[in-house]
């Protein structure tokens, strides 16, 4: 056999580095993930999955007012022409447009199982059918007007809407949800009759503050419901700048039994919390005995959400019961606000209350623009052909004649009338019956009804590049628009009521601890390797723990189980722990580590009872450092919180309790200074001012005291001296020091 022929080598080879190639695809996925599929576009509110949906839905017939169809059927046509992507993925779109608990206006009329707030999933595509909403055909109205532009299907068989004209304001009226490479947006629902008073202001108004937007606008409209009990102030801040939250909580009220007693009904709860969800969490926490004042819990939900609260005695209160489970379970969430949207240019950026409306608004302004000159152009084509059976009319006889004698009438007639080929078309596509008198007068009185509609939209069109500032007949007419948007989904109808209630910030309510964990003494144990575990009570000897193999003590602390723990670790972090979480006393306990995320190279400073308003200081070894609050340091998560910022090549030290009036501080180099506490900065984050200078190496320890009373430190055998004569060693913050008395520790620590 001879030797096979070697494939050619390809001509376009290149050597590229694969660093250079892996930042190129990861920009273009993330570019196409921010694009195409998280982040809404501020003018129609939609990505766009969910306006194939809709413009599928729209081919297909299927409107508010004609029948339903398989929702299998609009997955395939979605999936076959506009969207190439998991059926799944299509259809779960599908549902949430249509679930009136999750979207404020649904978009799509379902008809079958399409899930509930309890969170069970809808049925199967092949069972459940679709339509479109009044909303969604709101949003889609004007779309053969030329109003938008389209683009090529990603194979090039059709075309479709790069935006929908949206004559409803969607963005704001349901919201957004969605997370993309390095960025997300979170834009809650809003109430459509307050958004378009917003908006008529705005065109009044182009300068209108936030504040004042606010006033009209005045928070999230959630489909579920709930109590917005955020402060006013927070508010406009949070639209001022297009970030911030808005706390929600559940409807509730109390309802009396036979007996004398009570109990709690809960008959709204908070946007995106699932009730049976909720249900289980209530009964772990009862399980764990952290609710001691609630008895029982059960459901009682219909159509309508019923969760029925039993306390365990008719002696407590209910707004402590409540504030208890507000704190602890979902009855009360945080809704985000991060309006991150794209722009009219495809730009992804966070826009304020007021740039999201304008933006609309603009959009609204291009749309009528589109759409009238779009209907000037038909107007005037189609006065062109009256004009040709006006001329026809006139002379009628000679058309006849024309047509019946003449081989090529249509030139004939042209030349003889005047005529364009489109009148000359459309006189030899006239039907005989059209001779009638009675059609002539028709066509004249249809002729000078479009010429008056013809003079109107042109004079429309003279403004039609004015700035809302500028104002004009053409801001005019979107007033007009948005009005009608106003009367057809406002407060008049079922779905424009206002759902969620705008109350007060709620009036902060003692919670006795035993209302939430049973209140007993005990003693934290930490060893030097991070194991923790309590004993009961508050033991003052505990000489006699036993620890593992080449462990040994390190902080011992009396606590009670309804108290949380700050630990602050050398990488500058505080971490929070519930002293209820932690192992009992039996064994070695349980490293620190598996209840936080603290990095296996960091090791634990200093670990403190939580205790408000008490202040720390805290100081790193190249000798800088601060006061911060503990109700600062607090972590809400396991990765704790960033507090003291740490410099190249150094680490968390120190950290102590504020107590008197005086700071001493001591390096490796042994060298000692004291100075006043009031040359320290009050923070809640940053690296701090420096306490003491070093030639050579950093800072060992620090402690406060009070200058009265002496500075006291910890010598070998456990013994404790006090040196009252500091005059020495006193000076400025910054300074280098000087050694310290004879008698302190070798280890340049106070203990």
């Amino acid at each position: 056999m001879g030797r096979s022929a070697m494939p050619e080598p390809a001509a376009n080879i290149r050597d590229v580095r694969l660093t250079e190639v892996l930042g190129q695809r990861y920009l273009s996925y993330a570019l196409s993930t921010i694009m195409s599929r998280s982040l809404p576009d501020v003018r129609d509110g939609l990505k766009p999955v969910h306006r194939r949906l809709l413009y599928a839905m729209r081919q297909l017939h299927l409107d508010p007012g004609s029948g339903f169809k398989k929702s299998a059927r609009v997955v395939g046509d979605v999936i076959g022409k506009f969207h190439p992507h998991g059926e799944q993925a299509i259809y779960d779109a599908l549902v949430r447009l249509a679930q009136e608990f999750s979207l404020r206006y649904p978009l799509i009329d379902g008809q079958g199982n399409f899930g509930n707030i309890d969170g069970d999933n809808a049925a199967a595509m092949r069972y459940t059918e679709a339509r479109l909403t009044a909303v969604a055909a709101a949003l889609l109205d004007g779309i053969d007007e030329d109003t938008v532009d389209f683009r090529p299907t990603y194979d090039g068989e059709s075309r479709e809407p790069v935006v929908l004209p949206a004559s409803f304001p969607n963005l704001l009226a349901n919201g957004a949800q969605g997370i993309a490479v390095g960025m997300a947006t979170s834009i809650p629902p809003h109430n459509v009759a307050e958004i378009c008073d917003a908006l008529l202001h705005l065109i009044k108004a182009p300068r209108a503050t936030v504040a004042k937007l606010v006033e009209l606008m005045p928070g999230p409209d959630f489909p579920t419901g709930g109590i917005l009990v955020e402060s006013r102030e927070q508010v406009v801040e949070a639209y001022k700048t297009g970030r911030g939250s808005f706390r929600l909580r559940a409807r509730w009220e109390v309802e009396k039994v036979k007996g004398g007693g009570w109990r709690i009904v809960v008959t709204e709860i908070p946007f995106h919390v699932q009730k049976s969800r909720l249900i289980e969490k209530i009964a772990e926490l009862m399980a764990a005995r952290k609710l001691a004042m609630l008895g029982d819990v059960h459901d009682e939900s219909t159509e309508d959400v019923r969760l029925v609260l039993e306390p365990k005695s008719r002696n407590v209160d209910p707004q402590v019961l409540m504030e208890s489970l507000f704190r602890q379970t979902d009855l009360e969430v945080r809704i985000g606000l991060n309006m991150n949207v794209l722009d009219a240019d495809n730009t992804p950026r966070v826009m304020n209350l007021r740039e999201v409306l304008r933006a609309y608004l603009e959009h609204q302004r291009v749309v009528l623009v589109r759409r009238t000159r779009f209907r000037l152009d038909k107007i005037e084509r189609r006065l062109e052909v009256l004009g040709g059976y006006l001329i026809a009319y006139l002379n009628l006889d000679e058309v006849i004649r024309i047509i019946r004698e003449e081989d090529e009438p249509k030139p004939v007639l042209m030349k003889r009338f005047k005529l364009s080929d489109a009148q000359a078309e459309a006189i030899l596509n006239m039907r005989l019956r059209a001779l009638r008198k009675l059609e002539e007068m028709a066509i004249r009185r249809e002729y000078d009804a479009l010429g008056s509609e013809r003079n109107e939209l042109k004079t429309l069109l003279q403004d039609a590049d004015k700035s809302l500032e500028e104002g004009g007949r053409v801001w005019a007419a979107v007033a007009g628009q948005v009005r009608q948007t106003r009367k057809a989904f406002g407060p008049d109808t079922e779905l424009g009521r206002r759902r969620t209630e705008l109350g007060e910030p709620p009036e902060e309510v003692v919670v006795p601890l035993e209302a939430v964990v049973e209140r007993e003494p005990v003693t934290v144990l930490c060893s030097a390797k991070g194991w923790i575990r309590t004993m009961r009570g508050h033991l003052e000897d505990v000489s006699d723990a036993r620890y593992k193999e080449g462990d040994r003590a390190r902080f011992a602390l009396h606590a009670h189980t309804t108290d949380k723990l700050l630990l602050f670790a050398t990488n500058g972090r505080f971490y929070t722990i519930s002293v209820d979480k932690l192992p009992g006393g039996r064994g070695f306990g349980e490293p620190v580590r598996l209840m936080v995320d603290l990095p296996n190279d960091q090791d634990i400073v200093a670990l403190f009872v939580f205790r408000p308003g008490l202040k720390l200081l805290v100081a790193s070894s190249d000798g800088r450092g601060f006061i911060v609050s503990q109700d600062d340091v607090v972590a809400q998560t396991r990765n704790g919180k960033q507090v003291l910022n740490i410099g190249q090549g150094a680490e968390a030290v120190a950290c102590t309790l504020v107590q008197g009036d005086s700071v001493a501080v001591v390096g490796e180099n042994r060298k000692l200074l004291i100075f006043p506490l009031d040359e320290l900065p009050e923070m809640s984050r940053g690296r701090g001012t420096i306490l003491q200078r070093y030639k050579d190496g950093g800072l060992a320890d620090i402690r406060t005291f009070t200058l009265a009373d002496g500075l006291s430190w910890t010598m070998a055998g456990g013994r404790t001296r006090t040196e009252t004569d500091l005059r020495p060693w006193i000076g400025r913050r910054g300074g280098a020091g000087r050694l310290p008395p004879k008698g302190f520790p070798r280890s340049g620590r106070f203990r």
